[in-house]
């Protein structure tokens, strides 16, 4: 079955481009989320996210699966900064569809801390998903359109979990 995972994490063409390369991945979109405004676009977004809407095909990966590989591509304890970009757009967060996946969104963060991968706690929000909206076409896929862009993302750790097993179905954190 097809499911659907909405993260924010900087600039969306970097988190774009890494995630839509993983097994699972069906369709990725930027967008915006968890603002203000209704039809937002680059211009005037206040308090939106620059996000990334993932389809995945939950036989192949998992929820936990792309927060693990989220929490391995960008700082999620910079508080609304990813490399250069600043501002509440720019904020680490994970847009949760039921009590289900905010539980294993916090879970994870829990996981990541404990990791000590990084000198900072993680500042990453859990924001109730509301509605995305697809930015501009010449946002989409915009790394693959102009692959010398800018992206501030890239794979820094490996993986938070142990051999590829879920630490939150076994209960491990």
């Amino acid at each position: 079955m097809n499911k659907k995972i909405v993260l924010a994490g900087g600039c969306f063409w970097g988190l774009q481009d890494l995630i839509r390369k993983q097994p699972g991945v069906l369709k990725t979109v930027v967008g915006y989320t968890g603002g203000l405004n209704e039809n937002p676009n680059y211009e005037n977004h206040p308090g939106h996210a620059e996000a990334v809407e993932i389809e995945y095909d939950d036989k192949v990966t998992s929820y936990e699966k792309l927060l693990d590989f989220f929490f391995q591509i960008h700082n999620p304890t910079t508080l609304n900064q990813q490399g250069n970009d600043r501002g509440t757009s720019y904020r680490s967060a994970i847009f949760y569809g039921n009590e289900t996946e905010r539980a294993e969104a916090e879970e994870f963060i829990e996981i990541v801390n404990n990791s000590k991968r990084w000198r900072d706690p993680v500042v990453t929000t859990l924001e109730p998903f509301k509605k995305f909206y697809p930015a501009e076409e010449y946002h989409q896929d915009y790394l693959q359109k102009n692959p010398d862009g800018y992206t501030c993302h890239a794979i820094y750790f490996d993986s938070y979990l142990k051999s590829g097993e879920s630490l939150i179905a076994n209960g491990e954190k």
